[in-house]
């Protein structure tokens, strides 16, 4: 898991505050915000946000608590210090970061898929649990393989001169369902000028159960709820896309 090997996060993560800029992810943050507090022990002060990205959810975050942020990804840090200058960036990968701060809460709302085996998958939970104060809440957005399905978005976004259109394929190998592929392909108009780009990504996807395993293999009390709809208006023709969400509590 390199964050620079992907044109998204490297030499077009520039286009990610066009495509998704605060203000659009402000009411999918607030349900994480709401999940936070609906299961917190005690108050929620601090929160760690592991793969914070261009630091989106960090503009809503930071209305409720002291964020820190930590990104495999150079070019979307500095995207996240601009929109969020009062916060703290780290550069570093939540499978092994260890900060030396113990924090309220930690989140990880996306990046999260980018663990592509079990192994990865347990060592970025028990990362988020190290990080976590006795009765803290980890928050983890997920989608299960049970539940996936292969569907098509498209996303737009303009500023001045620029426009930007954006598709999206998520396709499950048929030799191996505990990955799928999110190709990506960028129109990008500058004054008229047509530039198109595509990436690809491979991602995890695991059971239910084993979500269940690894949360519980960190020592976290497990309590799930539904996100479905949250990217309804992206998805292209009738399909759906249920994500999860996993609540892990840490005991006091």
């Amino acid at each position: 898991m390199h964050g620079n090997k992907w044109l998204s996060y490297g030499e077009l993560a520039w286009t990610e505050t066009i495509l998704a800029s605060p203000a659009v992810q402000a009411e999918e943050t607030g349900h994480y915000v709401d999940l936070l507090k609906e299961h917190a022990r005690t108050g929620i002060h601090t929160l760690l946000h592991l793969g914070c990205g261009a630091g989106g959810n960090d503009f809503t975050f930071k209305e409720h608590f002291r964020v820190t942020g930590v990104d495999i990804s150079e070019g979307m840090l500095e995207i996240a210090r601009r929109t969020n200058p009062e916060l703290t960036y780290v550069h570093g990968d939540m499978r092994s970061i260890d900060l030396t701060e113990r924090f309220d809460a930690v989140a990880i709302p996306d990046a999260i898929d980018y663990m592509v085996t079990l192994q990865d998958l347990h060592r970025a939970i028990a990362v988020a649990c190290r990080h976590l104060k006795p009765g803290g809440v980890l928050l983890i957005v997920a989608k299960t393989r049970e539940a996936f399905r292969e569907n098509n978005f498209c996303y737009t976004g303009t500023k001045g001169d620029i426009q930007i259109t954006l598709f999206e394929n998520n396709y499950i190998p048929p030799d191996n369902p505990s990955i799928y592929e999110a190709t990506l392909v960028y129109l990008i108009r500058d004054q008229g000028r047509l530039g198109i780009h595509t990436d690809r990504h491979t991602l995890g996807l695991f059971g239910q159960q084993a979500w269940l395993a690894a949360l519980a293999d960190a020592g976290l009390e497990v309590r799930q709820a539904g996100l479905d709809g949250l990217y309804d208006p992206f998805i292209l023709g009738k399909a759906a896309y249920p994500m999860r969400a996993f609540i892990g509590i840490k005991p006091a």
